[in-house]
C-alpha cells in the first residue's frame, strides 16, 4: 500500500499542479482539443481536486493498515476506474485524442487493478502475546 500511496501523490500531485497552472495544455495532451471560457476553471478545480488525492495519499502512505487508509484505497479504485472509461470513451467516441490519451488510459487501468488487489487482499492481524 506504501507504493500505491506513494506513486499515487507523485503522479496526482504532478498532474494538479499542471492542471492549476495551464489547463489548456493539459487537456491539449490528453484530448488533443483546445479549452476556453468555463472549461479553463473547470480543469483548475479538476487540478485542486487531484491535489487533494495526492495529499491524502501523502498523508496516508505510512498509516497501511488503518480502515481509513483502507477506505482511500477504495477512493482511488473508483476514481482511477472512473478515470479510465471516462478518457476511453473520450478517445473511442469522440475520435479525439492527445499524445498521452491512451498511456493514461492504460496508467488508470492499471492502478485500479492495483487498487482492486490491496482492496480484497486478506488483512493480516497480529495474535497478541501471552505473558
Amino acid at each position: 500500500m506504501k507504493k500505491l500511496f506513494r506513486m499515487t501523490t507523485v503522479i496526482e500531485v504532478g498532474v494538479g499542479l499542471a492542471l492549476l497552472v495551464a489547463p489548456s495544455i493539459v487537456f491539449q495532451l490528453l484530448l488533443g482539443a483546445e479549452i476556453s471560457g468555463p472549461g479553463v476553471p473547470v480543469g483548475r478545480l479538476a487540478g485542486t481536486a487531484l491535489l487533494s488525492l495526492g495529499a491524502a495519499c501523502w498523508l496516508a502512505r505510512d498509516d497501511t493498515q488503518s480502515h481509513a487508509a483502507q477506505g482511500l484505497v477504495i477512493a482511488m479504485l473508483f476514481y482511477n476506474v472512473g478515470a479510465a472509461a471516462v478518457l476511453g470513451f473520450a478517445g473511442i467516441e469522440w475520435r479525439t485524442a492527445g499524445i498521452v490519451l491512451w498511456l493514461a488510459v492504460v496508467f488508470h487501468a492499471a492502478m485500479a487493478f492495483w487498487c482492486a488487489a490491496l482492496s480484497i487482499k486478506p488483512k493480516r492481524t497480529i495474535a497478541p502475546i501471552n505473558k
